[in-house]
């Protein structure tokens, strides 16, 4: 995949980056950098809401704590009135949050006990989450889950030190699934480097926007990120796309952009099909094609869409996409053999999924077109079917299952959702950096089906046009919400008109999390 991208460290893998860092350091400096970025970013929030509202930090007991008042001794020295409520009874014993804890103190700062936070709220303050981080391996109960709650109810501003609390760093899953609680942030500030649970999963109504604070160790992460290989994943971004985007020579036809065939859109689902055909065309395909294994599918708002046989010669086109629509039928299940046996570039998408979930021998010989030329692209119900797993397991883990997709089925897996994530057979992953909750409507993942097979049928590789048409997706919903003020009753239909849009608004170069 083209260069450049936010690369996203799992928390084991972080974990060994920041041993090296601190083991080549005195003490106590990467917490006193972290507190610097997190004094800083509380200042900006500041600036942008109403004056002289104080600051007030909710302190655990691990290393997060510690940033979090040295954040306030910083403030404290600019001005703001700071004050902080542990979740304990007392300071740590060793380390250097316990530092941490006596350099505030010194510096005027008042900790109080967790019976003092319901009158610290009164004054609704703006909040520094430093409860817990990436070392969370529990449901926030007792006092934690106390305070999260309470900050809830009170609707206050939260900056949140590396992770909201309560969150899975790994997979944006909150701790405990239905019996855990998060807190939720307007800012998170996480440290070191991006991670992949601040881009995926629950997190996204949760983290706010993400800052990612350096700490001075950018080299050493550069370095640890080239050995470290399909660990470290990649955020699918504005500059992602940059690099995938290109504009058309002007001594080109519509051979130069490839031919697709929609295959799908059995009776009552017709359009499916047409709607993959769609998507197809806002992409660019030179020849889109639609075929429907009982029928023939026609769309008269959209009479440049060719029709092919109910048996169509799958190898005759640059890129297929089946499964829109396809039904379950025996008629369904023989066309999607066929494809698998002849396509040159395969999206697998509904029923085709479901076919393949029910009746594995579909696959027991690999498809024709190479691991790199297939992608599927369940959404977590039809990946649970492949997994055979829950649904809820897989949005547990969405990294986790999408990884589990590419390598049990041997082609590329787009896991749709909030947080859509992309995998190859060979462990690499991808995150996409774009969506919206107004493409929570039938029909749009079909009209993704048919951008990803335009994006192979004009040459591009699975998992870069896998990626580039889910954030093109993603953005054309973005697009939608932000013209409306609202994510209510985008359709299917009409979505690729917003893809166009997303095209024709696609930064040069940009990034989704600002590094400081």
């Amino acid at each position: 995949m083209p260069a450049p991208m936010s690369a996203l460290f799992p928390t084991d893998s972080l974990r060994r980056l920041e041993a090296a860092a601190l083991a080549g350091l005195p003490p106590g400096t990467l917490m006193a950098r972290a507190a610097g970025a997190v004094a800083g970013a509380t200042a900006r929030l500041a600036r942008s809401l109403a004056p002289g509202r104080p600051v007030l930090a909710l302190v655990g007991p691990g290393n997060n704590g510690g940033d979090a008042l040295l954040a306030l001794a910083l403030l404290r020295e600019r001005g703001y009135a700071c004050s902080a409520v542990a979740s304990s009874s007392g300071p740590p014993s060793r380390g250097d949050a316990a530092e941490a804890w006596r350099a505030a103190q010194a510096a005027g700062v008042p900790i109080d006990t967790p019976e003092a936070l319901d009158a610290r709220l009164a004054a609704a303050p703006i909040v520094i989450d430093g409860l817990f981080g990436i070392g969370l391996d529990r449901p926030l109960a007792g006092q934690a889950r106390r305070f999260c709650e309470a900050v809830a109810q009170a609707a206050l501003p939260v900056v949140a030190v590396d992770v909201p609390s309560g969150l899975d760093a790994d997979t944006g899953a909150i701790v405990g699934g239905t019996a855990g609680c998060a807190l939720s942030a307007r800012l998170t500030v996480t440290m070191i480097a991006d991670k992949p649970g601040l881009h995926t999963g629950a997190a996204l109504d949760r983290v706010g926007t993400v800052e990612v604070a350096t700490l001075g160790l950018e080299a050493a992460r550069e370095t640890f990120a080239q050995r470290a290989g399909s660990s470290i994943g990649q955020l699918f971004d504005a500059a992602g796309a940059a690099a995938l985007l290109a504009p058309r020579a002007r001594d080109s036809n519509k051979g130069s952009f490839g031919s697709v065939l929609a295959y799908g859109g059995a009776r009552g689902m017709r359009g499916a099909a047409l709607l993959a055909g769609r998507g197809a065309q806002a992409l660019g395909a030179g020849k889109v094609f639609v075929a429907a294994p009982d029928g023939e599918p026609f769309d008269p708002g959209q009479p440049q869409l060719m029709t092919a046989p109910a048996e169509p010669d799958f190898g005759a086109c640059d890129a297929v996409a089946i499964g829109c629509g396809l039904g379950r039928s025996g008629a369904a299940r023989r066309q999607l053999a066929a494809a698998l046996a002849s396509a040159r570039a395969l999206v697998l998408d509904a029923d085709a999924l479901n076919l393949l979930a029910a009746d594995a021998s579909l696959l027991a010989a690999p498809p024709a077109a190479a691991p790199q030329r297939c992608v599927m692209t369940p959404h977590p119900l039809e990946a649970a079917r492949l997994l055979g797993c829950e649904a809820a397991q897989v949005q547990a883990d969405r990294r986790g299952a999408a990884v589990a997709l590419a390598q049990r089925y041997r082609m590329v897996a787009l896991l749709k959702g909030a947080g859509s994530v992309v995998a190859e057979p060979g462990g690499a992953w991808w995150i996409v950096g774009a969506g919206s909750p107004a493409l929570a409507s039938a029909g749009t993942g079909d009209v993704l089906a048919g951008m990803i097979a335009a994006l192979l049928a004009r040459g591009l590789d699975a998992a870069p046009a896998a990626c580039l048409a889910a954030w093109l997706h993603g953005c054309a919903g973005m697009r939608f919400e932000t013209a409306h003020g609202h994510a209510e009753g985008l359709s299917a239909a009409e979505l690729p008109r917003w893809v166009r849009v997303a095209l024709r608004r696609a930064p040069e170069r940009g990034v989704t999390a600002n590094e400081r």
